[in-house]
């Protein structure tokens, strides 16, 4: 028999994961799939919760027909496509995006966050940043912007798509299996969720510690120096 799948108040009830499968479908998964992995306006959209609850309705055999194995292969397509978009974008737009003023649905905090994000992990923060909400939406728009290599970033981009837009669908589909998963649904997405956002929480209070013991001459001169090179870029 069928559990219900419904969710607590994570948000406004329009990003709720199950209302926008039963919605809007597979096709309505992939366009928020693209969107969020390389579109300027997609950060606020749901990404593991909806591939987690995608899985389980997969597994659930409810708004979702399709096989598992469609599904993950088109998950995983439209995110790769997604993260291409988005380096091409910060290949054609370049340091000028850095100087664009906030705006409701840009906000510069959030791409300094990837570029930090970036010059951090390098190559890997391609395939680190799709385990990261928001950072996930910036890093292939820092990647493009820093004239990253192409084919490097390609390759990290395919890793990326797979490990997650197959990874947490697959890992959906088995755990919502699970009787007490099925049970606990509301309770497993808000934790799916809360592991998401702990590297920028943790990324948060690091900032904090830093701002209260204050900033030295030789860690100001780096930022400096290191948003001059982003600058001549």
């Amino acid at each position: 028999m069928s559990t219900p799948v419904t969710t607590l108040a994570l948000g406004p009830d329009w990003l709720a994961p199950e209302w926008l499968i039963s919605t809007f479908g597979l096709l309505g998964i992939l366009a928020i799939v693209f969107a969020e992995s390389g579109l300027l306006i997609g950060f606020f959209l749901p990404g593991d919760s909806l591939l987690f609850t995608a899985g389980l309705l997969v597994a659930d055999g409810r708004y979702i027909t399709y096989p598992l194995w469609l599904v993950c292969l088109l998950i995983t397509i439209a995110a790769i496509a997604g993260d291409q978009v988005g380096y091409l974008f910060g290949r054609k737009v370049g340091p000028a995006l850095f100087r664009r003023p906030n705006s409701r649905l840009f906000k510069q905090e959030n791409l300094l966050k990837a570029h930090d994000f970036f010059e951090r992990y390098g190559a890997r923060s391609v395939v680190l940043a799709r385990f990261v909400p928001i950072v996930r939406t910036f890093t292939p728009i820092v990647a493009g912007v820093s004239r990253m290599n192409y084919r490097t970033f390609v390759t990290y981009n395919i890793i990326g798509g797979v490990l997650w837009g197959t990874g947490v669908t697959v890992l959906g589909y088995f755990l919502g299996q699970v009787p007490f998963v099925k049970t606990n649904i509301e309770f497993i997405l808000i934790a799916i969720v809360g592991i998401s956002v702990l590297p920028i929480a943790v990324e948060l209070l690091r900032a904090r510690i830093a701002a209260k013991r204050g900033v030295t001459p030789q860690e100001r001169a780096a930022a400096e120096a290191a948003i001059h090179e982003t600058r001549e870029h």
